[in-house]
Formats: structure tokens, sequence, C-alpha cells
């Protein structure tokens, strides 16, 4: 007589499937781990804090789009970026070798050679509103004094930087070359800090 089958009793290979069958995160996080030795857990960390920062620098305005000269330094936006290594202790130089404004007394050009250095801290200037800001100068009028230390302040109060320097190298006027420089304090202990490398007016000879 042959056997009845017990319908409830399911065949020993779907038996051993379902004892087998793990969570999908579970088996990710561990072949991760064998693979790398980091669970997986940081690396959804760093997707996270990668699209934070890809949220903030998406914010920009000016970078890869057509945008107007600004009348003025006032009406010039400067903008920022996350910093990509804020652990990290780097400077950041830019130099204007041809910056332009306008003598407040009598209408002429003055050119000046700026040199640019800060250290990061959460923000990066972006470069193209920077641009933007400095060739605003071009018909605004103010002393060399005046535009060297504004351009200083604007960077400090949109970036914060850790710490930051500039050298405004002015041509003469008047037969007289102005130097202007300023910092915020003592440049941070072990930072590689380059010569502005501008050497003094020296005229022809």
């Amino acid at each position: 007589m042959a056997a009845t089958r017990n319908p409830a009793k399911k065949p020993a290979g779907q038996k051993a499937a379902k004892r087998t069958k793990k969570p999908v995160a579970s088996t990710l996080m561990k072949m991760s781990a064998a693979t790398t030795g980091k669970p997986a857990i940081k690396s959804t960390k760093r997707s996270a804090k990668r699209q934070t920062n890809d949220a903030a620098a998406s914010r920009l305005t000016q970078l890869g789009a057509e945008t107007p000269q600004p009348v003025s330094p006032g009406a010039a936006v400067l903008e920022t970026a996350p910093n990509p290594h804020q652990g990290d202790l780097y400077l950041v130089r830019f130099t204007a070798p041809e910056f332009t404004s306008l003598c407040p007394i009598t209408g002429q050009p003055d050119f000046a050679h700026l040199v640019i250095d800060y250290v990061p801290d959460k923000s990066i200037v972006e470069s193209k509103s920077l641009k933007l800001f400095l060739t605003s100068f071009r018909d605004h009028g103010a002393f060399h004094e005046g535009c060297t230390i504004d351009i200083a302040k604007r960077i400090i109060s949109v970036a914060k930087p850790k710490w930051l320097r500039i050298g405004g190298y002015w041509y003469p006027r008047g037969g007289i070359p102005i130097d202007i420089f300023y910092q915020t304090g003592a440049p941070p202990k072990n930072l590689w800090l380059p010569e502005q490398g501008v050497p003094s007016y020296r005229g022809r000879g």
C-alpha cells in the first residue's frame, strides 16, 4: 500500500532555503566589512555627507550660469561652498594681477596686483563669484587702503576663514607706489605659508 503524502510537509529543499535566507541589509553589511574592513553603515554616512555637500554646492547662483557684472562691490554676491577637507590645515591663494579701481577724487584708474591667502574652515570661496566681486571695483572710487581692506573684510564676513592675509601691491600714483598689507592674526601653527612673491615696485631700475 502506497504511503500517503502529508500536504503540510514541505520538501527538504524549501526548508533549507528558508533557513539560509537572511535580510539583504545584513548581508550587504557583512560583505562590505569583509571586503573593506569597515561596516557598510560608515559608507552610508559618507554618502549622506556627500549629498549634503552637493546640496550646499547646488545653491551657488553664479557658477555655470550667465551672470551680469555687478555695478558695485555692494551689489556683488560673494558665494561659498562646503570645504571638502575640513579636517586638514591648508592654504588657498587667489592672485589678481590686474585689479582696477578708481581714485575717489580724480576719477582716474588705479591698478594693483592683489594676493589673497586664507585658511578655510567650514567654507571655501567660490572663485567665479570672487572674480565678479573684484571686477566690481573697476568703477568704484576708493583709496588703495579702502579697496584692499574692504576686500579682506568681505571675504572674512562671508567665508569665516581660520586665517587670512592680503597683499595689495599698487602701481604708483603721483610717482609714489602704495602697498597695503593686512592679516587677521598670527598664521596657524604648521601651516605651509609661501612668500607672496611680488617684489616692491622698482620702476625701471
